[in-house]
């Protein structure tokens, strides 16, 4: 929107959520991106003409093309991957969106003393990092792979490390059941995939947080003729534009780093 307005264009952002900020303010929590500054420039954005309308889904993209003389996607990828893992009933098994949505939002989950993180990346660190904050006495993160493999930044890995969050490697979570996971070890092979070994243990926990990755809702252009979807990703061109003529995405939505810079690059490139 900030580009697309610097190009002297009218510019309206249309946001299925209640609010502003999207993935930045329900995805990254708030003691790494503090509120008030997103705030601040998302007023200074608004003052420059942008408007804003909230709680408008879009069906369809192709049902708005008409009206506008270009429209970028930016839809972010806020639904969690699934993974299954075998519980009892007294397993308690939450999702790491829908807990850091639920901050953002006032809620307190109740995650109970020990919490154990299910993932290795940037979303991983933030949940283990966040349930540390909703006073956890435990957080541990379990991934399975080696930490130079890890896709979390390693700034972010090592500020975790130094508020206390414990990291098992190599590691992956076979059952839940109540207090108890049963966690199974894993080595890497020669390509460096991880490999089960069939050696077990079991680490307590009160509750376990999945952080296995993102999904983005790609609904508004499943129905769309000529916008090409690979692997969960909107094919773009090097404008970032899509196959239907004025219409451009960006951002999570596209084959790229899903960090909120590269977006912001996307937004640029494409205006």
């Amino acid at each position: 929107a900030y580009h697309l307005r610097l190009a002297g264009h009218e510019v309206h952002v249309r946001d299925a959520g209640p609010m502003a900020g999207g993935m930045m303010r329900f995805g990254i929590p708030a003691y790494r991106l503090p509120r008030g500054i997103l705030d601040a420039e998302i007023r200074r954005i608004e003052e420059m003409g942008v408007t804003f309308e909230f709680n408008a889904k879009v069906d369809n993209v192709e049902d708005v093309v008409g009206q506008w003389d270009a429209v970028f996607l930016a839809v972010g990828a806020h639904i969690g991957r699934r993974a299954y893992i075998p519980a009892g009933e007294s397993a308690k098994i939450m999702d790491a969106v829908s807990v850091l949505q639920d901050v953002e939002t006032g809620g307190k989950p109740l995650l109970g003393r020990r919490v154990v993180v299910y993932g290795g990346g940037n979303t991983a660190v933030d949940m283990a990092r966040t349930a540390k904050r909703l006073g956890a006495e435990e957080a541990v993160i379990v991934y399975r792979r080696t930490r130079d493999r890890m896709p979390a930044h390693d700034s972010e890995v090592r500020e975790a490390e130094e508020e206390g969050i414990m990291m098992r490697w190599l590691s992956t979570v076979k059952h839940a059941d109540g207090g108890t996971l049963t966690i199974e070890k894993m080595e890497l092979d020669d390509q460096g995939f991880p490999q089960p070994t069939g050696e077990y243990e079991e680490l307590g926990a009160d509750s376990l947080i999945m952080a296995l990755g993102q999904e983005a809702d790609l609904g508004l252009i499943e129905k769309a003729r000529d916008i090409h979807i690979e692997d969960g990703v909107v094919q773009v061109n090097s404008q970032m534009m899509t196959g239907i003529a004025g219409v451009f995405a960006g951002g999570d939505m596209v084959p790229s780093e899903r960090t909120v810079t590269v977006a912001i690059g996307h937004g640029k490139k494409a205006s």
